[in-house]
């Protein structure tokens, strides 16, 4: 049976969140989708999860032909999630979002209307985040703040990660075969005419976060690797400076040995020298390995994710 209206596709990542998943299925299920002239399709992405989540899922599949499931192999990530579900959506347009229920499913017709005045990209910023730490805040903050200095994209200044997505920007992204990169800076380095909301970002209904800080730090740098030249371009400044101060550091010592017939010493300044230069030199090869690697692992030709298992798809 063909839909009455066009199919709007909500992708959600899970890991974890059997807590969760069934509020938001029944919220998602408590919008007027007939007064937005659009019939829903329900995407959820198990991140090989170790709870009941996976069951949660199937069961809603079983009563709901609408709600579609993949459940992947091993834990890819979030984002290999989301990218994922979109590969596998038919909407006319999707929304991504997370399962903890921090981002509102309420806000999907302020998304829609800002899409039906012509944005192809509708980001939902957040204004407010209930429940974080202000160590997370500040972080996050600077997070932003460097990759709109130093990166070829220029994200909210407060962050977002829940979104709708044109079909057209979806089937481009379907085109990208990056591995470690952040999708949300794909979507933005993309261009396609983008528009904002704003919203609260909520506490978590249940369970435990498991964007751990070590996830964050690695979305952090494939950020950078990804999207920015300007830690390679830092590393050859330093090389520079540090090329030039040793030569003035030698002409210096050349000058008082030869006018002043002060004689070389400084067995401490020197050890300090090498420790400081040596140090230097490894995090420049370190940021050289960060680029080889990913330069080497997306040569390799290995998947992005592994699906284990489709429901109604």
């Amino acid at each position: 049976m063909e839909p009455k209206f066009p199919v709007l596709s909500v992708v959600v990542a899970a890991y974890n969140e059997e807590g969760n998943v069934p509020l938001l299925y029944d919220r998602l299920l408590a919008l007027d989708w007939a007064a937005l002239k659009l019939e829903p399709e329900f995407v959820f992405v198990d991140d090989h999860s170790q709870d009941k989540t996976p069951q949660v899922l199937a069961s809603l599949a079983a009563r709901d032909p609408r709600v579609k499931v993949l459940r992947f192999s091993k834990n890819f990530g979030s984002h290999k999630a989301f990218t994922a579900g979109l590969e596998h959506c038919t909407g006319v347009a999707a929304v991504i979002l997370a399962a903890d229920l921090q981002d509102p499913p309420e806000t999907i017709p302020q998304l829609v209307a800002k899409w039906r005045e012509g944005a192809k990209v509708v980001w939902a910023v957040r204004e407010d985040r209930e429940g974080e730490s202000l160590a997370t805040r500040l972080l996050s903050r600077l997070y932003y703040f460097l990759m709109r200095r130093m990166a070829e994209v220029r994200p909210p200044r407060k962050g977002a990660d829940f979104l709708l997505l044109d079909r057209v920007v979806v089937a481009e992204l379907r085109k990208a075969p990056e591995k470690h990169t952040s999708l949300l800076s794909l979507i933005q380095w993309m261009g396609f005419d983008q528009a904002e909301i704003v919203y609260t970002k909520a506490a978590r209904h249940s369970g435990r976060s498991n964007w751990t800080l070590s996830k964050k730090l690695k979305l952090a740098v494939d950020s950078f690797v990804s999207f920015s030249y300007v830690p390679l371009r830092l590393a050859s400044a330093c090389g520079l400076l540090f090329a030039f101060s040793g030569f003035l550091y030698a002409a210096v010592i050349a000058v008082r040995a030869i006018a002043l017939g002060s004689p070389v010493q400084g067995w401490s300044s020197l050890m300090c020298v090498l420790l400081i230069v040596s140090g230097v030199q490894l995090v420049i090869l370190g940021i050289l390995g960060e680029y080889l690697w990913r330069t080497f692992d997306e040569a390799r030709g290995r998947p992005r994710y592994i699906v284990e298992k489709r429901i109604n798809l």
